[in-house]
């Protein structure tokens, strides 16, 4: 594998960021002649050759199936984005019913291999891909809206506490390899949130939509758009209230976005949009598997809390200029605030904490993306780009004897005080040649560059260690090449080989809270990931993708506690995650009459089968151990009956059982023991949407319909229980 990647890959990249543009070539003509040009120092010469006629006769009608694949997966040049024989999948929202309180395992149920580890407040969210890293806060999957990342700090902290409500979306699209490549740090995957935007003509139009359901649930949603002109415009306000399952459980998520597009000239778009996301929710506690066993609605943090606040104003400009170049742009400004109030855990019976600790992590960040796309020949395209990105996000810790002190109380002991910054920047290149016999052959380069840097004014009293002012800068080069073929009617092979890279964080160089002396940062954790697949639509309303995979992931960066003070960061070791994915979609009523009224039968299921294994570390025993998360299969299937009338789901999804750490060992003994495994589980949800008629539609749905009684996420401190089944009833009604 290095051997492929300091030799073809250079060399594959070396033709494609310089193709030989001047080359003489035959040129054809509208009356089915081919010109040949020859050029010297002093003549030209034009000669025309007639060639015999040719009839073609056939039923194949490529636009048909380019349109049906483009139901399930992403064009393959995509503006100036080229993600041919890089697998996609993509989740069309408005095709099923809508999604309440943002039940992330309804709108991921088309998503193969997405594994979500459920917290049920709306102030974290946890995925995991393949085994890849633990899900917590989404740190080893990049999750963005509109090609902007969401994280607090995308380099230094990139940790997922805001996601805006499925109502404002259009899309989910999911990038597997070759995403670095497309938008930088995180082994793979790529999440991309695609917004809902008006289309030109669409009429002044407005939505409300009023649901309640069990635990005190109430959710609106409000949305108002429309265009005249060369304007349009979008605008929504979402709120949803739960009292959650357990005392301490409550949450209020709220938000509100602003869409403002102008287009002066054809092919030209400017844009504004404006996010703004708030939630607070309490933190009832986690459980050993005692206490989740005997009552999973026991509370053991009754006083703790927490905040979260984002903001972002993104400027966009997409052009297309003459001779095929497209370009888009983006320029964005972010604010996001996460707070907390957290005492230690204790049981109703014993004495509260003495006290509480009060923590704001501010996130400052502002980012540019530039890419540029020139298309050429017949069927090739060149892509070209940069991105920049700077945070400056201040870390502060307060401690108080009031249990509950209010968040803006700065009166306490200052605890802890750090000033951390990140820079990032990236310039990348990529083109798609076609060749003969449709082989289509994709080079790809990035060049990465980031700094880290923490400086420390208080620490925590009970630490003996001088104060941190640690910073670290790391290049990284990233290479990717991917082979296609389309054979038949509407169906592709591919192959892709591609890097990726996680970057290094604030609490990578330096822990806040151990007592040892900040030395130098570990190696950086890189991936190399291979995907070989075939998908097509070679029947009328049936859509596949299957694939298999195989990720090299070295350097893995874990924590070790060495006491209960002390922790370090260190490469712990390589990891191997092999497997297939496979996707099958198939409409029964797409090859019938009834599909031309809009009537629609669609059955789905999607699995992956992951083998993993610790394949190199520094831990005695731990090579051949499986990661934490891998969990050997995880399947999605449903089946969803739409019509202009009606939307209806019924979708399941079933995890294999999983470690939970990196050891495969249990954890604690006693009242705090946690098994080594989270068991495996199935968990079905009903969703639907009734239309009455123009103006009213009604909502409704069961989620967890067989009551399953489960939990998918375990850290050191205890289990979360997952929610069991809740129902929630509703109406939306449209103007226009």
């Amino acid at each position: 594998m290095m051997a492929l990647r300091r030799s073809i890959l250079p060399a594959a990249l070396a033709t494609a960021l310089f193709p030989l543009a001047t080359m003489a070539s035959p040129q054809p003509q509208q009356d089915g002649s081919i010109t040949h040009t020859s050029t010297d120092n002093s003549t030209t010469a034009t000669h025309a050759t007639d060639l015999p006629r040719i009839d073609v006769h056939g039923g194949y009608d490529w636009r048909k199936y380019v349109k049906a694949k483009l139901v399930h997966q992403m064009p393959e040049v995509d503006g100036t984005l080229i993600t041919v024989t890089k697998k996609t999948t993509v989740t069309h929202l408005d095709r099923q019913p809508t999604v309440i309180g943002n039940n992330l395992d309804q709108v991921l149920a088309r998503t193969p291999g997405i594994l979500v580890s459920e917290q049920p407040t709306p102030t974290q969210f946890n995925l995991s891909y393949r085994g890849i890293g633990n899900p917590q806060e989404s740190e080893f999957v990049l999750v963005m809206q509109d090609g902007i990342p969401l994280e607090g700090d995308w380099i230094g902290f990139p940790t997922l506490y805001a996601f805006p409500m499925t109502q404002s979306l259009s899309q989910v699209q999911l990038i597997r390899g070759g995403s670095s490549l497309l938008y930088g740090p995180e082994p793979a995957p790529v999440i991309n949130l695609v917004s809902k935007r008006p289309k030109p003509g669409t009429p002044l139009r407005a939505t409300t939509e009023q649901v309640v359901g069990e635990h005190g649930l109430y959710s609106t949603y409000n949305d108002i758009e429309g265009s005249e002109g060369d304007w349009a415009f979008r605008a929504d306000a979402g709120y949803v209230h739960s009292d959650g399952t357990r005392r301490n459980d409550g949450s209020q998520n709220r938000q509100a976005d602003l869409y403002l597009g102008y287009q002066p000239a054809k092919g030209q778009l400017w844009w504004l949009d404006l996010h703004a996301i708030s939630a607070v929710s309490g933190d009832p506690g986690r459980l050993s598997y005692t206490q989740w066993q005997r009552d999973p609605r026991t509370v053991t943090t009754p006083y703790n809390r927490d905040w979260v606040n984002r903001y972002q104003l993104v400027l966009g400009h997409s052009r297309d200029f003459g001779q095929d170049w497209h370009l888009d742009a983006k320029l964005w400004f972010t604010y996001q605030d996460l707070g907390s109030r957290s005492a230690n855990a204790s049981l109703p019976s014993a004495p509260p904490p003495s006290s509480t600790t009060l923590q704001d992590e501010q996130f400052r960040t502002i980012g540019t993306d530039v890419r540029l796309r020139h298309s050429w020949g017949h069927g090739n395209a060149f892509s070209v780009g940069a991105v920049l990105f700077h945070g400056d996000d201040p870390f502060r810790q307060w401690t108080s004897t009031d249990l509950s002190v209010d968040r803006g109380n700065r009166t306490g002991t200052p605890r802890l005080v750090q000033a951390r910054s990140s820079d990032y920047a990236s310039v990348f290149a990529e083109n798609v040649f076609r060749l003969p016999h449709e082989i289509h052959i994709v080079p790809s380069v990035r060049l990465e560059h980031e700094r880290i840097a923490v400086d420390e004014s208080v620490k925590p009293s009970f630490l003996s260690r001088p104060l941190i002012h640690e910073a670290d800068t790391r290049s990284v080069p990233l290479f990717g090449l991917g082979i296609g073929n389309d054979f038949g009617h509407g169906n592709e092979t591919y192959l892709n080989v591609s890097e990726g890279w996680r970057p290094l964080r604030y609490f990578d160089i330096a822990s806040p809270f151990s007592n040892l002396v900040p030395g130098h940062a570990a190696a950086l954790s890189k991936s190399l990931a291979w995907e070989a697949g075939v998908h097509g639509v070679p029947l009328t309303g049936l859509y596949y993708d299957v694939s298999l995979f195989w990720i090299n992931f070295r350097n893995r960066l874990e924590t070790q506690y060495l006491n209960a003070v002390d922790v370090i960061e260190v490469n712990t070791g390589d990891t191997r995650h092999r497997g297939l994915e496979g996707q099958l979609n198939y409409d029964f009523f797409a090859p019938t009459a009834l599909a031309a009224r809009g009537e629609h039968l669609e059955a789905f299921v999607n699995a992956s089968l992951l083998n993993a294994r610790f394949v190199h570390s520094s831990i005695a025993g731990q090579v051949g151990k499986v990661p934490a998360f891998s969990p050997r299969y995880l399947i999605k299937t449903g089946v969803t009956w739409r019509n202009p009338r009606v939307k209806l789901s019924l979708t399941a999804v079933s995890s294999a059982a999983q470690y939970w750490q990196d050891s495969d060992q249990s954890y604690g003994s006693g009242s705090t023991w946690l098994p080594a495994r989270i068991p495996a589980y199935t968990v079905v949800d009903l969703a639907s949407d009734w239309t009455l008629n123009r103006s009213v539609r009604l909502l409704g749905g069961i989620s967890n319909l067989g009551n399953r009684r489960y939990y998918d996420r375990v850290w050191q401190h205890g289990l979360e229980p997952a929610v069991g089944r809740t129902w929630y009833t509703g109406v939306a009604l449209s103007f226009e």
